[in-house]
């Protein structure tokens, strides 16, 4: 069942697509129904950029996939990257004290739980920089993780763009009602996968606030915003922007919240709303 757009809906200056579960299918390609589309609607002289909660790392395989490196905003919105300089061009981090709060907080409210960070360096493949780093026991949500295990004294010891909170056969949504009373306003808490994994960034950092920073220096309002997503995490967006687009395999919360719902990602249903903007 979609929930279909306003008659007349303007020309978007800028197009924002979560990337998991939205602009990929399950298998994880872009099919060509889909790249064709996002091309129609560039062709047009509308942006197109990405909003993932993906660590810049994990973004060169969508950009292969696009045939052109978008703009990027990562980790939930603590990372601006650009992919086709391979620059981070600005990142938002928990501090070490922070972390130390938090990880106290986490042991306390979710016994049993690992904690896992993302940390960050200039560049999406920085061999200086370990990026993903797990404490000893944390089980990892995905398969072939690239991570380095350390201390938990190691991992809390440094700025990251991203903490892990994970408790395998729990319920993300539950992990973060629980802990969302003990952590308050002190950091932003969300998941992109109900598989007992939560995601925290800092402090009013989301999505929409690093579309945001990416778009105001090029004088576009978020309002201008068409964007597409299918998780909690990307309700920030989908609410702030001009259109918000939920894919017919959304969450309940964000089904309810968007202003249109579109076919799931599996029958391209990003294509089918661009092509309606974009007849071309």
């Amino acid at each position: 069942m979609t929930r279909p757009a306003l008659p007349q809906h303007p020309i978007p200056a800028l197009i924002a697509s979560d990337v998991d579960g939205t602009l990929l299918d399950n298998d994880e390609n872009i099919t060509e129904r889909t790249r064709a589309a996002v091309h129609a609607a560039i062709e047009s002289g509308t942006g197109f950029i990405l909003a993932t909660g993906r660590p810049p790392r994990w973004i060169a395989p969508v950009v292969d996939a696009l045939g052109f490196a978008p703009l990027a905003v990562c980790a939930n919105g603590a990372v601006l990257y650009d992919p086709n300089t391979d620059r981070v061009i600005s990142a938002r981090t928990l501090s070490a004290d922070s972390l130390v709060k938090l990880a106290e907080v986490v042991y306390r409210v979710i016994p049993g739980a690992g904690l896992a960070v993302e940390r960050i360096g200039e560049r999406a493949h920085d061999a200086v920089t370990p990026q993903f780093v797990s404490s000893p026991g944390y089980e990892h949500a995905w398969l072939n993780p690239d991570n380095t295990e350390v201390s938990l004294q190691d991992l809390l010891s440094r700025p990251a763009i991203k903490l892990l909170v994970r408790k395998a056969g729990a319920a993300s949504a539950d992990m973060v009602a629980e802990l969302a009373d003990h952590i308050g306003s002190a950091a932003e808490l969300t998941y992109s996968t109900n598989n007992g994994l939560v995601e925290v960034v800092p402090a009013g950092i989301t999505k929409a606030s690093g579309i945001e920073e990416l778009i105001t220096p090029l004088g576009i309002g978020i309002e201008q915003v068409v964007a597409f997503g299918d998780m909690p995490n990307d309700l920030p967006m989908l609410v702030q922007a001009g259109h918000g687009v939920a894919m017919g395999n959304a969450h309940p919360e964000v089904l309810a919240a968007a202003a249109e719902i579109t076919a799931p990602n599996t029958e391209d249903g990003l294509a089918r709303v661009l092509e309606r903007i974009f007849p071309g």
